[in-house]
């Protein structure tokens, strides 16, 4: 492959995490005879057709039945299988939070769990279908890893991460939309549990995960026209937590504004806020869902309802520095 050539996956996925993640679980399952998916009706979501035609025996359609699913997942586990779980976030993880809670995560099983439509990107579905506390529910639970992949490329790269994970692991993907390309295509620096630094700044750091990393980067530029320097910080592992990077940046910059596409409690802005408050107190402005059920409407005109843009991003930061 040249240097300009893309690999077929990245063409493939269309600018999509959640198409990136069933590439990587077709990858993952031609180099491991071990690897099984389970789908809990997102064959298509995922775009797995081409898994199931290629290795039907290994694709278990548990249909929409995400206690079942969950169940399936930790048995194979058990055996010795690499079980990849793939359902929809809201589902995924509150429908099936026994299973999940006692199955898989207290059994500390060695489950992928991918969980499409995260944060509100089935916006018009309504409440039922918003993901807004998943994060929270993910972050309690002993032994998981939960990361929150910034787009297509670094969704691909943080599935073939989970070759080298022992216990269970949750990656948060976007919806049926293309995601802004804002990583390396190569992802020779990700690594679990270690943030990315995009931009450098000693004014201001935004720490930002998944849907609004993109809108943290357009505010570190446009903070730069004023003379601001905004240091961005791709948090894509929410557990476990960046600690160095979160208090380097704190001592360095003295003002902290998070931002992600969930309420502004038990995410990342409360994962951030907790190591601060405990061992570098630093002032702090968080961009999220507020406490309450998210409106009905797209998903941009929500976002733009609920502050997770630039423009709140950046007003955030403004904010702290007067």
């Amino acid at each position: 492959m040249s240097v300009q050539e893309a690999p077929e996956w990245e063409r493939r996925s269309e600018n999509q995490s959640r198409l990136a993640f069933g590439l990587a679980v077709g990858e993952l399952a031609g180099n491991d005879d071990k690897v099984v998916a389970i789908s809990a009706d997102t064959i298509d979501l995922f775009g797995l057709r081409g898994f199931l035609e290629a290795s039907p025996e290994r694709l278990i359609e548990a249909g929409i039945a995400e206690q079942s699913a969950m169940g399936i997942a930790s048995g194979l586990a058990t055996t010795g299988m690499r079980p990849i779980l793939c359902g929809y976030a809201p589902f995924i993880t509150a429908r099936s939070l026994e299973q999940l809670r006692n199955d898989v995560a207290y059994a500390n099983q060695r489950v992928v769990i991918g969980a499409a439509c995260g944060g509100i990107v089935l916006g018009m579905a309504g409440g039922t279908h918003h993901a807004v506390e998943d994060l929270a529910i993910m972050r309690n639970m002993p032994n998981m890893t939960v990361v929150v992949p910034a787009d297509a490329r670094q969704t691909w790269h943080a599935a073939m991460a989970t070759e080298n994970l022992d216990g269970p692991s949750y990656i948060r993907l976007g919806g049926k939309f293309e995601e802004e390309p804002v990583t390396d295509l190569a992802g020779d620096g990700f690594r679990v549990g270690r943030a990315d630094q995009l931009r450098t700044g000693g004014d201001v750091t935004i720490i930002a995960c998944g849907a609004l990393v993109a809108p943290a980067l357009a505010a570190a530029d446009a903070l730069a026209g004023n003379g601001i320097g905004a240091r961005v910080l791709n948090m894509h592992t929410i557990k476990p937590l960046d600690r160095d990077a979160v208090l380097a940046a704190a001592a360095e910059t003295g003002a902290i504004v998070t931002a992600e596409e969930h309420r502004t409690t038990g995410g990342l802005g409360g994962a951030v806020a907790e190591l601060l408050a405990l061992e570098q107190p630093t002032a702090m402005r968080m961009i999220g869902m507020p406490d309450e059920f998210c409106i009905v409407g797209p998903t941009a005109k929500v976002r733009e309802h609920y502050g997770m843009s630039q423009a709140a991003i950046t007003e955030a930061c403004r904010d702290l520095l007067k």
